[in-house]
């Protein structure tokens, strides 16, 4: 695959990483992914093929709680679905993950989801 654009090279990387890491029924993975608005997350069991949890700020009850300064496009609200998802895997008796920053740097709103979600007391 030749790299022509951004999201060429965004797609190899995914794809590299991908190769790698694989969620378990112990240890799920869980996937970030940022658009300019908005900040998802989803915790993947791939083995099944299933979606274990997800949160996201486009969820109609988050947007309620988004009040001021914490909106889906910046690193508050990113902090916030740290959180969310953390809770969510805590209540199903999950604690540890693999984290795939899908292709992204491990910079800015990315790691604004595992930094929050790692102080909430997931492990990875």
């Amino acid at each position: 695959m030749k790299i022509k654009t951004k999201s060429d090279r965004r797609e190899r990387i995914r794809v590299r990483q991908r190769k790698r890491i694989t969620g378990t029924a112990e240890r799920p993975r869980l996937a970030v992914f940022r658009s300019v608005s908005h900040i998802y997350a989803q915790v993947i069991d791939d083995q099944s093929s299933a979606t274990v949890a997800a949160a996201s700020t486009a969820e109609p009850g988050l947007k309620a709680q988004f009040t001021g300064e914490v909106r889906g496009g910046n690193k508050a609200g990113a902090e916030a679905i740290g959180r969310i998802i953390a809770e969510r895997l805590k209540e199903k008796g999950i604690t540890r993950v693999v984290f795939d920053r899908g292709g992204r740097l491990y910079h800015g709103r990315v790691r604004a989801v595992a930094e929050a979600a790692r102080a909430a007391g997931l492990e990875f």
